[in-house]
């Protein structure tokens, strides 16, 4: 366990009697409190192969500090299959050292009452070729990315090829089955599809990006069509209260600008609701849209306002994806600049059941005892979220808080 960090003042509000400490029921989780840790992309895995990186004992560690009785971990997100993503340090669930390596982080996890997700995704255009062994890229078309990708080639030099139908359907039967070996052997108590940021599920979603043709782009009904496909795979792979689904209507990242995303979300989400009880996710997982890698909250909602406004749908808000699921029990978790003031109050309204806490969580290991009793957050180094040299730097050395005997006693 990390130092600790030693205080004799609680200047700050206990959280423990607001409904962030209420416990919920999540399918056939009893949750203790409503402290979400976010999957935040570490890049701490070891390399083993081309490809493949396998949680090893630092990751055990972090998840394992991060755990509390009651409490939801959904992890970075993690590749389905070989050349998912081609992100050096990324984890995945497709080979056999990789699911031994989870096994010991669930196990971690569970011995101190905890639950945790695994966060599935595959990255199509936003990682090159030259880093998934010279295939090229997939994507919903062959629009690159501006820029240039992490190992520094060129997109427009690199640009991705459109997917075929028939590599469609084989994809949507490969996250069933990582699902399968996720909860099976690995034992995640579920996993959350990966349909936001820009990466392969949302590169169908954007109209800006899937120009396609036949029955997977052009209308809002067909870009939809794979994610709803992969959200009915592996529901019946692994049944739906394990399944979770993270969207980002309002995202910018990695060169994603949907024309009207309040009305297509609100198509996606009236179809997601439409679904079976049998397929339908237990919860879906949105990103505010205040939040940006790039911008500041005014900026981004000013450059919102820009091309969302009347007489587009509606108002730049979460609320009414939560509204249309709500009656059919799909749960709502809110992420995006979440902090000890808004966290709560967000519940209250009812605007979401669960609250994703991610750059705190990764500098305060005991995010929601500090929450819980009023006691100061470490403050995050941004410098280390993508890695670090060494690895523990800024990953397993933030401090655990300990009260002095003189805190204790109100002294």
């Amino acid at each position: 366990m990390p130092a600790a960090t030693t205080t004799t003042s609680t200047a700050l509000a206990a959280l423990k009697d607001t409904p962030l400490f209420s416990g919920f029921k999540l399918g056939k989780l009893n949750l203790l409190h409503r402290v979400v840790q976010a999957p935040n992309t570490r890049m701490r895995c070891d390399f083993e192969s081309r490809g493949v990186y396998v949680p090893g004992p630092r990751v055990v560690k972090y998840y394992g500090d991060r755990a509390s009785a009651g409490g939801l971990q959904i992890t970075e997100a993690t590749d389905l299959c070989l050349d998912a993503s081609a992100y050096p340090g990324v984890p995945g669930v497709f080979t056999e050292s990789q699911l031994q390596g989870w096994r010991k982080v669930t196990d971690a996890v569970h011995a101190k009452g905890g639950y945790i997700f695994c966060q599935l995704w595959y990255t199509g255009r936003a990682s090159s070729g030259a880093m998934r062994g010279g295939k090229q890229p997939i994507s919903s078309t062959d629009k690159p990315m501006n820029g240039k990708y992490l190992d520094g080639t060129d997109c427009a030099e690199n640009p991705p090829r459109p997917m075929t139908v028939d590599e469609i359907h084989e994809l949507t039967a490969e996250w069933a089955a990582a699902s399968k070996r996720a909860v099976d052997a690995a034992g995640f108590d579920g996993v959350e599809i990966h349909g936001a940021n820009g990466y392969l599920l949302e590169q169908f979603l954007h109209d800006n990006i899937n120009t396609r043709t036949d029955e997977y782009g052009g209308s809002v009904e067909n870009r939809c069509r794979f994610l709803l496909d992969v959200v009915k795979a592996v529901s019946s792979a692994i049944g739906q209260e394990r399944v979770g689904l993270r969207l980002s209507p309002y995202n910018f990242f990695q060169d994603t600008k949907d024309s009207d995303p309040n009305r297509h979300w609100v198509y996606l989400c009236e179809q997601l609701a439409s679904l079976p009880a049998t397929e339908r996710p237990i919860y879906v997982h949105m990103v505010e849209p205040r939040f940006d890698e790039v911008l500041d909250e005014d900026q981004k909602m000013a450059a919102l306002e820009e091309y969302t406004t009347p007489p587009k749908t509606q108002k730049n808000s979460l609320v009414p994806f939560r509204d249309i699921l709500k009656p059919v029990g799909i749960h709502f978790l809110a992420c995006g600049n979440y902090k000890r003031d808004n966290a709560a109050p967000k519940l209250k309204s009812g605007e979401a059941d669960l609250i994703v806490f991610g750059r705190l969580f990764i500098s305060n290991p005991d995010l929601a005892e500090r929450l819980k009793n009023g006691w100061p957050l470490n403050p995050y180094d941004r410098s280390t979220f993508y890695g670090a040299d060494p690895p523990e730097k800024g990953y397993n050395d933030y401090p655990f808080y300990e009260q002095t005997e003189t805190a204790v006693n109100g002294a």
